[in-house]
């Protein structure tokens, strides 16, 4: 008999007026947990990634976007029309009965039509309202409308991103956005825990800059205090050396020395044992002085043998590195399959990636695929 998922947020209601991809992203995780999701979406068109492809699933109406399927699983659609009276007073009903709304639209919008949280926070207290913006709702560009990518250009990610001598350049994946729906899936969470003690809700404001600001992390660290402004290099790191990617005979590997035993474990697999014990590198501040000479001397290292035998050699005496996959070789690694991160299609699902964490070896899997327009009538479960 397979044993029934987690579910610790069974019971919990969260009204998801967001779309894209960061509000998407926190529902996605509350519906993993268990909670019941309702996603309000446009009559006719729905969330703007429903036509974000190739390539898709499906066909006809029940056709969907990859890029939908990845942040949309466990949830019920329901299409409102938010510029009519009766679509605004079908979101209000809901809202008297929720634990949780989401929204991402523009600093003031909601307002327009009293779904922000100054009207609906009287008509159910105990409601948790987060509201996901690009700025904030305070401050100088709080009514701007906020992307990822321009978030990373504004927040200071691009500028540490690319080669040094190249453009800067965004992440592979909308990675603002991402962690965006992480954060305000915590913020959900801990005030679902505060409200057992106090009864109340909260007004949650989480924006895109602001966690990716905060998301700088050493970056932004060593800019206060260093008082030097970190600038792009490739994929080395500021502050280790050697922390970067490099080539071998046959493709790339990276190296992660993290201390000097590690560094010292590392010559003496490349067959260069005494430039660990040479002064100028045998500690990470030295190292990090030394950069210039040093990483030439290890590239010139690496290039000799091929990735497999410099990781096999590596792993063995303990020096962190890794082969650099593409998303293929991702999905199909013995790792990934043994952990039961892929869920294969099945008749009612498309194939998708598992929720990441297991709740004691297990892990939480919302119940319902990815959800077609309107699939559900605008009302909770009993």
């Amino acid at each position: 008999m397979t044993p029934t998922p987690p579910r610790p947020l069974q019971g919990v209601r969260v009204l998801d007026l967001s779309r894209v991809l960061a509000g998407p992203w926190a529902s996605q995780i509350l519906a993993d947990y268990g909670a019941d999701v309702l996603k309000v979406e446009r009559p006719g068109s729905g969330d703007d990634t429903r036509a974000w492809g190739p390539p898709w699933w499906g066909d006809g109406p029940q056709r969907q976007s990859a890029y939908f399927i990845c942040a949309n699983r466990g949830k019920r659609s329901v299409a409102i029309d938010l510029t009519e009276p009766a679509g605004i007073e079908q979101v209000r009903n809901l809202a008297r009965e929720a634990d949780v709304l989401l929204e991402n639209y523009k600093v003031g919008q909601l307002a327009k039509y009293g779904l922000d949280a100054a009207s609906l926070m009287p008509l159910n207290p105990r409601l948790i309202y987060c509201s996901i913006t690009g700025y904030g709702q305070t401050g100088p560009l709080a009514s701007k409308a906020g992307y990822d990518f321009a978030i990373q250009a504004e927040a200071g990610l691009m500028s540490i991103t690319g080669q040094p001598d190249g453009e800067p350049l965004k992440v592979g994946v909308a990675v603002v956005d991402l962690m965006t729906g992480l954060y305000a899936a915590t913020a959900i969470l801990a005030a679902l825990h505060e409200r057992q003690h106090s009864g109340r809700g909260r007004v949650l404001d989480v924006a895109l800059f602001d966690v990716q600001v905060t998301a700088l992390a050493n970056q932004a660290s060593n800019q206060l205090v260093g008082g030097v402004t970190p600038r792009r290099m490739g994929n080395a790191h500021p502050n280790i050396v050697p922390y970067q990617a490099f080539a071998t005979a046959d493709g790339y590997l990276v190296l992660a020395v993290g201390n000097d035993a590690q560094f010292a474990r590392f010559c003496d697999v490349a067959g260069h044992p005494e430039v660990a014990r040479a002064p100028r590198y045998a500690t990470n501040p030295a190292r990090v002085q030394h950069r210039g000479e040093l990483v030439p001397m290890v590239a010139q290292w690496l290039r000799q043998r091929s990735t497999a035998a410099w990781c096999t050699d590596l792993d063995a005496a303990g020096v962190p590195c890794a082969p650099i996959h593409d998303i293929a070789q991702v999905m199909a690694h013995p790792h990934t399959q043994a952990r039961g991160l892929v869920l294969p299609a099945t008749e009612a699902r498309p194939p998708m990636v598992a929720h990441p964490v297991c709740f004691d070896g297990q892990r939480p899997q919302a119940d319902l695929a990815p959800p077609v327009l309107g699939n559900s009538e605008a009302r909770w479960r009993a």
